[in-house]
């Protein structure tokens, strides 16, 4: 337990923040990478990150850098940068990662140039990693106010499961560890672009038996493809799929839902995403979701039609109508 003592966080963002705060209350001490020095500086001055998790004191354990340098001795990393941005970030950190060090990958997406999951990215830029993920139903507000939280978290090693867990578990955020790293991966970045979906819903004010279908059918949506690509099925039931998916579908706090929700009221994605500060994964995850499946000959319409709807191809009415008009089928399938 001592070799994870001191932990590094890449990514000062909300979400970053947040598992800074709790690893600092679980008694770790936390080196928090900020891309920008003034954050960085806000944060050792004045214990607060006002750009992006307001209101919230900061714990006096955590340290603020803008050198990925100062994590060379941590005895564990958590990857906190946006999927998109993450190969960079790692590229950046590898001459400071030591040997056979656990990186904890807490992003939800897929590297939309390659087609990778998280673990993948994290294999080619430091092969010597441990790779873990970390997924589950989680609002960084929730998560840095103390309230009580479970997630997932998933790495081929138990032992290096259960230390990681001690590490930045509390009594109110209570890691659950998991074997399945791909379904942990594809129920993070899934769900993302099905939220997005529930607030099209919403925002045409389609109904809360539609809200429900749309959610029960996008999760099988989401559990063919992580079946499809090695994961177990099972682990799709759990926090990291099914309980993410219900949180992120349903609350206007998720950035995804609630991009979806300004959709259906009819605003363009340009004008919704211009006024935000923080990555909208689903958006970004959806044209690599549609393209793994085609690979894997999954059929998964809810996210094409999400996909199509991003691009500008289709109308929301559009999409709605197409799927509305699919052949009526079996529910497994």
């Amino acid at each position: 337990m001592s070799d994870y003592q001191s932990i590094g966080v890449i990514g000062a963002g909300a979400w970053g923040t947040a598992l800074a705060q709790t690893a600092a209350i679980a008694g770790r001490d936390v080196t928090l990478w900020a891309h920008e020095d003034a954050v960085a500086d806000t944060i050792n001055n004045d214990h607060v990150n006002s750009a992006y998790l307001p209101d919230v004191a900061l714990h006096a354990r955590i340290r603020a850098t803008a050198d990925l340098a100062d994590l060379g001795s941590c005895g564990a990393i958590l990857a906190v940068a946006p999927a998109q941005h993450l190969r960079g970030v790692l590229k950046q950190f590898a001459p400071y990662a030591t040997e056979a060090l656990p990186i904890l990958l807490c992003a939800k997406g897929i590297e939309q140039s390659s087609l990778k999951l998280m673990t993948e990215v994290l294999a080619e830029e430091i092969p010597s990693a441990i790779p873990a993920v970390l997924s589950g139903p989680s609002f960084a507000i929730d998560v840095a106010r103390g309230l009580p939280t479970a997630v997932t978290l998933a790495t081929s090693y138990k032992s290096l499961g259960h230390a990681l867990m001690e590490a930045i578990g509390t009594p109110r955020f209570r890691p659950y560890w998991s074997g399945d790293l791909i379904g942990a991966e594809i129920g993070g970045a899934v769900k993302n672009v099905l939220a997005i979906a529930c607030g099209i819903v919403e925002g045409r004010e389609l109904g809360k038996s539609a809200h429900a279908a749309l959610i029960s059918r996008g999760f099988a949506e989401m559990t063919r493809l992580a079946v499809a690509m090695g994961a177990e099925r099972e682990t799709l039931s759990g926090l990291c799929g099914l309980g993410d998916l219900v949180l992120t579908c349903s609350s206007p706090q998720s950035r995804n839902m609630s991009c979806g929700m300004a959709l259906g009221r009819g605003e363009t994605l340009e004008s919704v995403l211009s006024v935000r500060k923080a990555v909208t994964e689903g958006v970004t995850s959806a044209p690599a979701i549609v393209a793994l499946a085609e690979k894997h000959g999954v059929d998964m319409p809810i996210c094409e039609a999400m996909n199509a709807i991003l691009a500008g191809k289709v109308s929301v009415d559009d999409a709605v109508e197409q799927l509305l008009s699919r052949p009526f089928t079996v529910e497994g399938d």
